[in-house]
């Protein structure tokens, strides 16, 4: 089976506003850059689309090393919550609802393809491939032909 690296980072110009995405994937010697940008959206809403167009992009079922610095998405995966909210109906408790559950439903169906390990990396820290990241999401919120987030 593969082993795939995967960097993440979401960017927002305002939360919610214009925002975007980086991710990176290393396989081997072959590096390979996404990202894009949305009209108006939140910063989680962008980490998030960043993990799920990475994981998008795979061909087969690899072995994928996940290293994002969204607590939301570390904690929620590694934490069990997302599939618990999942499981009672995307509600977080008895009384509130889950956020961004069209995301939680698209990412939790996509890590269920690959064997898997997320890693929180602490953001704007050096980390060469965090950085990278920002960068990109950073440029896609400024390019000219941002999406529409829902």
């Amino acid at each position: 089976m593969k082993e795939v690296k995967i960097y993440t980072d979401g960017a927002c110009s305002g939360n919610p506003g214009p925002g975007g995405y980086g991710a990176i994937l290393k396989f081997g010697d072959t590096t390979k850059e996404l990202s894009a940008g949305y009209k108006n959206t939140t910063n989680n809403r962008m980490e998030m689309r960043a993990l799920i167009a990475a994981l998008e992009s795979l061909k087969e079922p690899c072995k994928v090393d996940i290293y994002s610095d969204s607590k939301y998405i570390v904690d929620a995966i590694n934490q069990g919550w997302a599939r618990r909210w999942r499981a009672n109906g995307w509600m977080r408790n008895k009384k509130d609802p889950a956020l961004n559950v069209d995301l939680w439903d698209k990412l939790l169906k996509l890590l269920e393809k690959h064997p898997y390990r997320i890693s929180w990396v602490k953001g704007h820290a050096g980390h060469p491939e965090n950085e990278r990241c920002d960068e990109l999401a950073v440029a896609a919120i400024q390019s000219d032909t941002l999406l529409d987030d829902r």
